[in-house]
């Protein structure tokens, strides 16, 4: 156990390890814990031991920027309380409380930093239950991370810039890429062309990656609509049509799918932290100022988790929290660092805007999915049962929980809420503010029953609300 001014670092990517970095600079121990068992983030997810791949055939054009970001953490190693394999599965009175490698532990602490990066923003569609189906993310881990691709022929769909960037991934290991299908349409992008030129070297490598797909002969279509999968035992082929109305059938084996990033907000409103409706992005976000404070007190928020900007951003904002929390504490902060920083982060929040703009979430392929599609994958809840669900009670989606077990099963609503939300939206004739969301629930990840009756045993009062 921890003293009770512990400084507490959940997530080891691109934000945790600079704000650890910026930390250390002052003499302080921080407590980082992450869920893999080894630094890097999703985005710089690191190879297993014993595999020998190139930095650049894992990471491309960010090679140079992964190795610089793991070899400051390698660095940091022996400064700081690191746990890795651990995952924090509440937040209650400045404890946290986790599951690692030595059981069930809790962490008291003075000041929290929540680095704990986004998910998958996905929309279900007809069939994608089937085996075969993958997130954009989870795909691109599967390469990274061993090596592997998902099927021998992969179809993409979805919109943002993950969708080139992971087909590329796949084209360049060498895997047959079926079609990249982007439900974006060129004339979303028109009006947002002024801030895409802010992108500078990234809009660059978006552009890299489409034209590199076109030239190994990949068929990339925009304005895709009613996407689904279909296959028996395995997925055999996707379907869609086009902007002008034709159906379309590409043959594949395998399909990897995603509308960008949300971010994974669970702890933070655990820890205490209001949340806020992003109209533009359409999702809740938690609180913070411009440097990372949250409403809840000694609570900071860096990286994705703090709202989507991508993992360059990542960093700034975590060396950025790390600073403010420096300076709430009276010490050395930087103040010429710290505004420079700022600078940094409105230019890319230039950029950030101008892509939701660019390619937008298909709110309305949610609301005219049919009423069979399965949404909830977890409980097999229809968009059909919330629909009939929520003509009993207000326009709440957590009614719709309540009703139909939306959300109750092992991702929490975090594949299944931001859907049952645009259906439930269309449904009631509501705005999605007022739709609501899925609240933050203890655990926000599955324990085992032996893992609940250690903790009893631990903290029978805390136990007892699991």
């Amino acid at each position: 156990m921890s003293g009770e001014g512990d400084i507490l670092i959940i997530g080891a990517g691109p934000a945790g390890t600079r704000a650890a970095e910026a930390l250390v600079g002052q003499g302080l121990r921080p407590i980082v814990v992450d869920e893999a068992p080894a630094s890097g983030g999703q985005v710089y997810r690191r190879q297993p031991p014993g595999f020998r791949r190139s930095a650049k055939l894992r990471y491309g054009f960010e090679a140079a920027k992964a190795e610089a970001l793991h070899a400051c953490f390698d660095g940091l190693r022996e400064r700081v309380d690191y746990r890795p394999d651990t995952s924090v599965w509440s937040i209650e009175n400045k404890v946290a409380f986790t599951i690692g490698p030595a059981g069930v532990g809790r962490i008291p602490f003075g000041a929290l930093l929540l680095c704990t990066g986004g998910v998958d923003r996905v929309l279900p569609i007809p069939g994608w239950t089937l085996p075969g189906v993958f997130t954009l993310g989870g795909s691109q881990i599967a390469l990274k991370a061993q090596g592997c691709a998902v099927g021998k022929r992969v179809a993409f769909l979805g919109s943002g810039p993950l969708l080139y960037l992971v087909a590329y991934q796949y084209a360049h290991a060498g895997a047959a890429v079926a079609a990249v299908l982007d439900t974006a349409r060129f004339s979303d992008a028109l009006p947002a062309l002024p801030g895409l030129m802010t992108g500078g070297a990234t809009m660059a490598k978006g552009l890299w990656y489409q034209n590199w797909l076109r030239f190994k002969g990949v068929p990339l279509k925009r304005g895709v609509r009613r996407p689904s999968v279909e296959g028996g035992d395995r997925v055999t082929a996707l379907r869609y049509r086009t902007a002008g109305g034709r159906a379309r059938r590409v043959d594949c084996d395998a399909m990897a799918f995603g509308w960008g990033v949300k971010p994974e907000c669970q702890l933070a409103e655990l820890a205490g932290c209001e949340m806020r409706f992003d109209a533009m992005a359409r999702q809740w976000l938690p609180e913070s100022d411009a440097e990372g404070r949250a409403s809840a007190d000694g609570v900071y928020l860096a990286g994705d988790g703090a709202g989507v900007m991508g993992a360059d951003a990542a960093e700034y904002r975590g060396e950025l929290a790390a600073l403010a929390l420096l300076a709430d504490r009276g010490l050395a902060a930087d103040t010429g660092r710290r505004n420079y920083l700022k600078a940094r982060l409105r230019r890319l929040m230039r950029f950030r805007i101008a892509l939701e703009r660019a390619l937008p979430y298909p709110d309305g392929m949610a609301a005219a999915l049919a009423d069979d599609t399965i949404i909830c994958r977890c409980e097999g809840v229809t968009a059909g049962d919330i629909r009939q669900g929520q003509s009993l009670e207000p326009d709440e989606i957590n009614r719709a929980k309540a009703y139909t077990r939306l959300g109750m099963g092992r991702c929490q609503g975090r594949m299944c809420g931001i859907a049952a939300a645009e259906i439930l939206s269309h449904q009631k004739g509501v705005s999605l503010a007022e739709v609501g969301r899925l609240r933050g629930q203890a655990p926000i990840k599955p324990l085992q029953i032996g893992i609940a009756g250690a903790a009893a045993e631990d903290d029978p009062e805390r136990a007892a609300s699991i």
